[in-house]
């Protein structure tokens, strides 16, 4: 079973950097393409970013705004999503996500999550 731990989230002001980790035990980790998404109360879940296992990226732009840059660690068996300059309307519970092999998108393509991290960002 693949199990997949968020770490990271918090409560920052506006301008100021968090960096996302996600731990994941089980499976081949190098095989997974690694996501993150996040969901804002009353909202659907958005993709924000993803990385293959190959290292290949894919980023909404219109969340990240060359903000955000997501990464792995096939040693650790961590993926990474480093924020800089968040701003309010980025505040939200973060999940990550694997599938194998190809990122996607959506949402629906991804067989494993964490149980997410809070990022909150004041005024």
């Amino acid at each position: 079973q693949v199990h997949l731990v968020e770490s990271g989230g918090g409560l920052v002001q506006t301008g100021e950097s968090l960096r996302l980790s996600c731990v994941v035990s089980g499976g081949t980790f190098k095989l997974y393409a690694m996501a993150w998404f996040r969901q804002a109360p009353g909202k659907e879940r958005e993709f924000v970013a993803a990385v293959s296992g190959s290292g290949g990226k894919r980023y909404d732009d219109n969340i990240v705004k060359g903000r955000f840059t997501v990464s792995r660690d096939n040693a650790e068996n961590t993926a990474y999503l480093q924020m800089n300059s968040l701003k309010p309307e980025d505040t939200a519970v973060y999940y990550c996500a694997a599938r194998s092999w190809v990122v996607s998108p959506e949402v629906s393509k991804y067989d494993f999550w964490g149980q997410g991290t809070h990022v909150t960002v004041s005024p």
